[in-house]
């Protein structure tokens, strides 16, 4: 499958800025160092749940921002928040 992975880490302390890192180096393992805060890549299965735990260990589920794009064929795909984020999308019709 093919995800892009983006995230928004909350960064008001030099303890955030030492997550941000953190993450950024635990998603490089795994996906593609587009821009900024952006991932891309091609994933089997098993390495998308190791990279979600790795992830879900390092991030503040309530400050941070992360959401995965998983493109299982080309014409479909679906996102999946990885914190207890809104969804910024939710009032497009």
């Amino acid at each position: 499958m093919k995800v892009i992975l983006v995230y928004d880490i909350a960064t008001e302390d030099t303890k955030d800025q030492n997550r941000l890192n953190k993450v950024r180096k635990v998603v490089r393992k795994y996906l593609h160092h587009i821009q900024e805060s952006v991932f891309e890549g091609k994933i089997s299965l098993s390495q998308f749940e190791r990279l979600k735990i790795e992830v879900s260990n390092v991030i503040d589920r309530n400050r941070d921002s992360v959401i995965v794009y998983i493109f299982e064929n080309p014409t479909q795909f679906k996102r999946e928040f990885l914190t207890n984020t809104l969804d910024p999308t939710d009032n497009l019709i």
